[in-house]
Formats: C-alpha cells, structure tokens, sequence
C-alpha cells in the first residue's frame, strides 16, 4: 500500500476541523415513549450522590434536590420510601489514566451513555413510581440516542432492590 503524503494529511485535517457539527440539542432527546432529556434540566449541577466504576468505566450519581434531602434524611429505610419528583442522572464516560497527576489517578475520558429516572407515581403506577430513561453516545460523533423503548426500559434490572425503592446507589458517608 502507498502511504498518503504529508500535504494530503494535512489538507484532510483542516477540511475535518472546518467542518465540525454543531453540538447536539439534548434537550429535544426523547426515549420512544418515554422520557426525554428536557425533564432533566439542569441536571449536569446536582449533586453526586456516590461514584462507581467498572472495568471499562467510571460512573457518576447525581440527584436533584429532593431526592438529596431524602437520602440525607436516611431514606430508603424501613419502609419509607423517597418522595414523588425525586430523581436521578447516571453519567457515565470512558476511562483513561491521568496522564498529568503524579500518581495513578484514572479520569473520565469520553461520554459513554447518560441514565436518568424520576419518581412519579401518577404517570408511572405500573413500575411503583419510577421511570426509566438511557441514552447511549455515538462512540464517534458523542452524540447521544435513545436506548431502549418506553419508560419501564430500566425496571426489571431495578427490581433487585425493590427493597431500596428500586434504586441501587447508596449514599455514602460524608
């Protein structure tokens, strides 16, 4: 095979960077009937709950305001349950090793998939108040699509911790 010149490379490269896609609208993202992105303002600012990895990636847990308080307040716990409007966000990215930090620190490289889920009684009886919502990203572009169909597409994963109203992550000690 003939390698392809320098100028060639170069020419490539500058027509690549000019021609950059505008960055995606995630907020017209919807689930195909369920949820969409748009019900989520804002919730790149709430606060973590916990982190977790796994071997290939590293995860973060935020909650909105509502659902803090109640974890804070000890929830789940006997019984009780966390309050109508509490909801979650699962961001999860790639990892690769800090190649800046002076010991070995792995970081959040690309955006894999975001995860969200509201409790909502009235719209969701079926699943005991909570639905379900993941966008995958394009591996390439990093643009997000819908993965699954209809709010239940995360409940019967959920249904192990049907005993921790239905959510896996714990708040942990501060």
């Amino acid at each position: 095979m003939k390698p392809i010149p320098l100028i060639a490379l170069t020419a490539l490269a500058v027509l690549a960077g000019a021609q950059s896609p505008a960055a995606q609208d995630r907020s017209a993202l919807k689930v195909p009937d369920g949820l969409s992105v748009a019900e989520f303002k804002g919730y790149d600012a709430w606060q973590p709950v916990a982190v977790s990895q796994t071997e290939g990636s590293l995860k973060v847990i935020s909650a909105n305001p509502a659902m803090i308080a109640a974890y804070r307040q000890g929830l789940p716990a006997a019984g009780k349950t966390f309050p109508e409007g509490s909801r979650v966000v699962k961001m999860e990215w790639s990892q690769k090793k800090d190649a800046a930090s002076p010991y070995f620190a792995m970081v959040p490289d690309k955006l894999k998939s975001l995860a969200f889920i509201v409790k909502d009684s009235k719209r969701f009886p079926k699943t005991h108040g909570w639905a379900y919502a993941i966008f995958k990203a394009d591996p390439v572009t990093g643009e997000l699509k819908p993965d699954g169909k209809g709010a239940e597409c995360g409940y019967a994963c959920h249904t192990r911790v049907a005993a921790r109203d239905y959510i896996f992550t714990a708040y942990p000690p501060r």
